[in-house]
């Protein structure tokens, strides 16, 4: 006697074996994205980081060292706030302590011809403030009260705005001016 009842099972198994699979292979890993990060600098020239809180609270930031593709990226600089930062901006000297923050490690001084990460984080990982990439030549056209940031273009295209910081505040969470990705 053979059995019709398990081939609809099997073949609904193997589908959905086969949807969970493409999903996992296209999505993308990492975590959900709830802030922008950007730099800035100080009327003496002192680097700045920028974060724009959307929603999740962001409980550090780190900038690292771009690989050069046979090596990761390196973790050169860490700063913790001593509370939580919630929805809001919030901007701290890259080369020093400042109140309110202590720096688990200290950059030193950032090498030319070297790309740089800056990125707040959530304590799971599961958040995170979008990064900014950047060089010492972006960084050396920067001018107080503005920020460098990493958006996307309506055609999805990663581009780097120079903006003013009232302008980085208004408008860095608003999807219909900036997408979160």
């Amino acid at each position: 006697m053979r059995s019709t009842s398990s081939r609809p099972v099997f073949r609904r198994a193997a589908c959905a074996l086969a949807v969970g699979l493409t999903l996992a292979t296209t999505s993308g890993c990492g975590a959900s994205i709830d802030g922008v990060t950007g730099i800035s600098v100080t009327a003496d020239g002192r680097l700045l980081g920028v974060i724009m809180v959307c929603g999740h609270d962001i409980v550090g930031a780190g900038l690292y060292e771009e690989g050069d593709g046979r090596q990761e990226d390196t973790k050169i600089g860490e700063w913790t706030p001593v509370r939580p930062l919630e929805a809001g901006l919030t901007t701290w000297p890259l080369d020093s302590p400042t109140p309110g923050w202590t720096a688990t490690r200290s950059p030193g001084p950032l090498a030319d011809a070297t790309v740089y990460s800056l990125a707040g984080r959530t304590g799971d990982s599961s958040w995170s403030a979008r990064s900014i990439d950047f060089t010492t030549a972006d960084r050396d056209r920067l001018r107080p009260g503005r920020v460098l940031y990493e958006d996307y273009s309506k055609d999805g295209e990663e581009v780097l705005r120079l903006v003013p910081l009232p302008e980085f505040e208004a408008t860095a969470c608003d999807p219909h001016t900036s997408t979160l990705r």
